[in-house]
């Protein structure tokens, strides 16, 4: 399934790099969304940078056919490789699950803002219910971005 998402702020490319590649949001983040837990490493090397958020997720809002698939909670592991200011890959992998989540973040300029774009490949394995589950992680994906912009405006506002 082929997966794309904007957001916009209203920073340069170059403030909104910074603050994703800032440990302390992207823990703010997680908290926004509302994880178990969220191990968050941050590698800094000049202008490139390297995450990785491995994070315990709730389940308990999913339907019971996904539940069954994903269990009571379900780890994902969130790495990020920033190559440069303007965009890297992403990729999600969920330990003992047949999922298959890659793509890439860009960030460009918009006016006086910038427009953040993921575009991801999503791939579940799974006989029968693999389209619907996709369907599902879609939707998660959409609401732990959402949620994390929201985190974002504040942040470029001042608000930390």
């Amino acid at each position: 399934m082929k997966f794309r998402h904007e957001l916009t702020y209203d920073a340069s490319p170059a403030d909104v790099f910074e603050m994703l590649a800032d440990p302390k949001f992207r823990e703010a983040a997680c908290a926004a969304q509302g994880v178990i837990s969220a191990d968050v490493q941050v590698e800094r090397d000049g202008e490139r940078f390297t995450l990785t958020i491995d994070q315990e997720q709730r389940t308990d809002d999913l339907p019971s056919f996904a539940r069954t698939f994903a269990g009571d909670s379900t780890r994902a592991i969130q790495r990020e490789e920033w190559t440069d200011p303007l965009g890297g890959t992403l990729r999600i992998d969920a330990p003992g699950k047949p999922s298959d989540v890659r793509g890439t973040i860009t960030l460009e300029q918009q006016g006086d803002g910038t427009r953040e774009v993921v575009e991801l490949d999503l791939k579940i394995k799974v006989p029968l219910i693999g389209g619907k589950l996709e369907k599902l992680l879609a939707e998660r994906i959409t609401a732990g971005m959402e949620a994390e912009h929201g985190v974002g405006v504040a942040w470029l506002a001042g608000e930390r």
